[in-house]
C-alpha cells in the first residue's frame, strides 16, 4: 500500500483544489430554484468519477434531483463494494452568522470552511480520491460501485424508488458510507447505529385574515400563541414526549448496554463550553450520550407567523407555522409516529383554530453489525492509519437510505465516517479538518484491502 500512500501524499494540493471546486457549487436540494446548480454538481461528480478510474459514470434522471452512478469492475470473482454519498447540502440560513461566503471555501487553521465541507461533499470526495489513488497505482482489490444522490437532505425519496427498480445493477457485498462523525483524530470511532426520522410541518389557522392587534387583541385567538402552547405541551416536566403511544415500541437497553455506551470518552464541561450553554437538558434518567444515541427526541426546527420584519407592525396573524422533527430509535416506524403526532396535534388544538399537519419526509433507524467481515475490515483499516482500534459508538443523526439498503437490496452497511461532531453540519461555518480529510483518503484503500482479503 506504500504506492497508494505515496500517490496521495504527492497529490494533496490538487485534491484540495478539486474539493474547493465541488464546494463552490450551491447544490441546496431544499431550494426549488437550485435546478441549474444541482445539475452542474451531478455532472461535476460524474466527471470526477471518470477521472478517478471508473469504467463508466452516468447521470440517472429521477422525478426529483438526479442520481450519479459509477462503476469500476476488475474481476467478477472478487467482492463488490457499493459506496453511497450525497452531493446535496443544507440551506445556508442564517446567513448573518457565516464568517465567510458559504460557497467560497476558505482554508485556515488546518480546516476547510464551506457548506457541505463535512456533510457530505468532503466525505463523498474522500471516496473518489481513494479510488483514484488505487487505480493509478494498480492497487484496487475489489469491484466498486458508486451511488451519489441529491436528495439526502430532503428524505432520499427518489433513491428509494431507484433501489426498487435497479436492484441488479446495485448488487454488492457491502455498502460503505462516509456521512457520519468520529470522536476525534486521537480517538477514532465507527458509528454502529443511526436514529430514524419523522419530519412534520404544522399549520394553525385562526381568523380569516390578519387583524389589528389593538382592535381584536384579547377577543380573538392568536394562532402563534396557541401554537406555542401546543408545542410546549409536547414534553412533560421530565422532558418525556407526551404523544400517546410514542414510546410503545421503544426497546429499553439493559444496564450493561447503557454502561458500555457511557464508556465512550465524553467531557460534559467541554461539551457545554463548546456549545456556549450553561446546563445540559434532556429526558430525565439518561446521560447525554444516551439521550442523543439510544433515546427518541422531538425538536422544533423552525417557527414563524405574523410580522418578522424591521420595526413594528401590530398584527394578530391569521396563521402560524412550525417545522418539527422527531428522531426515532429501532422498532419505531416513521409513518406510524407521524400519524400519532398528527392525531395528537389535532386533539390538543382548542376549538377557535384549525390544524393542518403535513408529513414532509422520514426514514427508519438502522443498526449495523459489528461481527461482520466488513466491520472488522473497517476496524483494521482505521487502526492502520489512526494507530489505534476505533470505538463503536451510537449516532444521534439519521441517514434514511441506510435502512432502505437492507430492506430493498439485502445489503449491510458500514458507517466509516471522518467528520467530527464539531464540524457545524446544518449550521453556519461548517468545516472539515484537513487532517481527517487526508486520513480518510488513506484509510479507504486499507478497507478495500482487508475486505477483499
Amino acid at each position: 500500500m506504500h504506492q497508494t500512500d505515496d500517490y496521495i501524499e504527492k497529490n494533496r494540493d490538487r485534491f484540495l483544489e478539486e474539493l474547493k471546486l465541488l464546494l463552490k457549487i450551491p447544490s441546496v436540494s431544499a431550494d426549488k430554484k437550485s435546478k441549474k446548480a444541482m445539475s452542474h454538481c451531478a455532472n461535476y461528480v460524474k466527471d470526477l468519477l471518470m477521472q478517478a478510474g471508473c469504467d463508466k459514470a452516468e447521470i440517472c434522471s429521477t422525478q426529483g434531483w438526479p442520481l450519479v452512478f459509477g462503476q469500476k469492475t476488475i474481476d467478477k470473482d472478487v467482492p463488490t463494494i457499493l459506496v453511497y454519498g450525497h452531493y446535496d447540502v443544507q440551506p445556508p440560513d442564517p446567513l448573518s452568522l457565516w464568517e465567510s461566503d458559504l460557497f467560497e471555501p476558505v482554508v485556515g487553521d488546518g480546516k476547510i470552511f464551506a457548506r457541505g465541507a463535512s456533510d457530505d461533499k468532503g466525505q463523498m470526495f474522500i471516496h473518489i480520491k481513494a479510488l483514484e489513488a488505487m487505480t493509478k497505482t494498480n492497487n484496487l482489490p475489489c469491484n466498486v460501485k458508486f451511488i451519489f444522490e441529491g436528495e439526502e437532505e430532503t428524505g432520499s425519496v427518489s433513491l428509494i424508488k431507484f433501489l426498487e427498480s435497479n436492484s441488479k445493477e446495485l448488487s454488492a457485498d457491502v455498502v460503505l458510507v462516509s456521512d457520519t462523525a468520529m470522536i476525534s483524530l486521537d480517538c477514532p470511532s465507527i458509528e454502529t447505529a443511526l436514529r430514524g426520522m419523522a419530519y412534520m410541518q404544522v399549520e394553525i389557522t385562526g381568523p380569516n385574515r390578519d387583524l389589528h392587534s389593538g382592535v381584536y387583541g384579547g377577543a380573538v385567538s392568536n394562532p402563534i400563541n396557541i401554537l406555542c402552547q401546543m408545542i410546549g405541551s409536547l414534553h412533560d416536566a421530565d422532558n418525556r414526549i407526551t404523544i400517546p403511544g410514542f414510546y410503545d415500541k421503544v426497546v429499553p437497553f439493559s444496564e450493561k448496554e447503557r454502561l458500555e455506551i457511557n464508556q465512550v470518552p465524553f467531557n460534559q464541561d467541554a461539551y457545554k463550553k463548546e456549545l456556549g450553554i450553561s446546563e445540559i437538558d434532556g429526558e430525565k434518567g439518561y446521560t447525554t450520550l444516551e439521550r442523543v444515541g439510544i433515546r427518541p427526541s422531538l425538536d422544533v426546527n423552525g417557527i414563524w407567523g405574523g410580522y418578522i420584519g424591521d420595526g413594528a407592525k401590530t398584527v394578530l396573524p391569521s396563521k402560524a407555522y412550525a417545522k418539527i422533527s422527531m428522531r426515532l430509535v429501532p422498532d419505531q416506524q416513521s409513518a406510524e409516529i407521524a400519524a400519532l403526532f398528527g392525531a395528537y396535534m389535532k386533539e390538543i388544538a382548542p376549538d377557535p383554530v384549525r390544524v393542518k399537519v403535513d408529513y414532509i419526509h422520514g426514514g427508519e433507524a438502522a443498526v449495523t453489525r459489528t461481527d461482520s467481515k466488513a466491520y472488522q475490515a473497517a476496524v483494521k483499516a482505521m487502526k492502520m492509519t489512526f494507530g489505534k482500534n476505533p470505538l463503536a459508538v451510537y449516532s444521534g443523526g439519521s441517514i434514511p437510505i441506510v435502512s432502505a439498503f437492507k430492506e430493498k437490496l439485502g445489503i449491510d452497511t458500514v458507517l466509516l465516517g471522518f467528520g467530527l461532531d464539531s464540524d457545524n453540519i446544518h449550521s453556519p461555518n461548517e468545516k472539515l479538518d484537513l487532517a481527517n480529510f487526508y486520513k480518510g483518503i488513506q484509510t479507504i484503500p486499507y478497507f478495500y484491502r482487508y475486505f477483499a482479503g
